[in-house]
């Protein structure tokens, strides 16, 4: 049971176990779609309202002390339609094209049976712990959606603690619910902001990069400790750090023998 050094792995959630990216696509393109054939709007400005609603998902603030998720997600809608078409808001046709959008994309988010092997496998030599940011009732729901609670021996969201990724205090807490220290835990993620300077925030082991481009940054900063371009490379990154500590293990000892 477990590898020399590490006994827990923290994993991301969107666009590191799930393609949230993938499905947020085919949400989008369903309400297109609807807008056209149900609600006879041109293809340009159905895809005009989705790209405003898009752009606001990326800019979004939200303090869930003063507006729930949903209403404030109906507001994007909302507001998109209004920019785009004109005239009266339409609150009725915001809320129709949200649900759809987040039923769709719900939907369609999986965790591959390739993935849930890996993580099977993994959890027989450490702990795994899901570390996601956001809205509580979103990561929540999308939890649930993708129903990979089994795989894990903790499931920590940032919506409902004091503090999201890159704070150390969310890592602690993981560390803490799992009952390691942070120098024996590895944080696997795709946000070099988030994850990447969180783990070495938190002064983890090491963090693992995922990046699906491959495609490095001129400037990547902050620097992982690794680098990988699908999340099923993980086990053999920490099969090359057992080794990496092996071989200095034994370096140490054949060096305190001949002292």
């Amino acid at each position: 049971m477990g590898l020399h050094g590490v006994k827990a792995v923290f994993f991301d959630l969107d666009n590191t176990l799930v393609d949230t990216a993938a499905a947020g696509r085919r949400a989008i393109e369903e309400v297109i779609s609807a807008l056209q054939a149900k609600h006879r709007y041109g293809e340009g400005e159905a895809r005009a309202i989705c790209d405003k609603v898009q752009a606001k998902l990326l800019k979004e603030c939200h303090d869930p002390a003063k507006m729930c998720i949903t209403d404030l997600r109906i507001s994007h809608w909302e507001e998109a339609i209004q920019e785009t078409i004109g005239g009266e808001a339409n609150r009725d046709l915001a809320a129709e094209c949200y649900y759809l959008w987040k039923t769709t994309r719900l939907q369609h988010l999986t965790l591959a049976e390739d993935t849930r092997g890996m993580l099977t496998e993994l959890r027989k030599r450490v702990r795994l712990l899901l570390l996601t940011n956001g809205d509580r009732q979103t990561q929540r729901e999308k939890i649930e959606a993708c129903a990979c609670q089994p795989y894990f021996d903790a499931i920590v969201v940032g919506g409902e603690q004091k503090e999201e990724k890159p704070a150390p205090s969310i890592f602690h807490y993981c560390c803490d619910l799992l009952g390691v220290q942070p120098a024996e835990c590895v944080m696997v993620g795709d946000s070099l902001d988030t994850d990447i300077q969180g783990g070495l925030n938190a002064g983890l082991k090491a963090t693992v990069w995922l990046n699906k481009a491959m495609t490095t940054p001129v400037d990547t900063s902050p620097v992982p400790h690794y680098i990988i371009s699908s999340v099923l490379d993980l086990p053999a990154v920490l099969q090359k750090m057992e080794h990496n500590i092996n071989a200095k293990l034994g370096t140490d000892h054949t060096a305190s023998s001949n002292e």
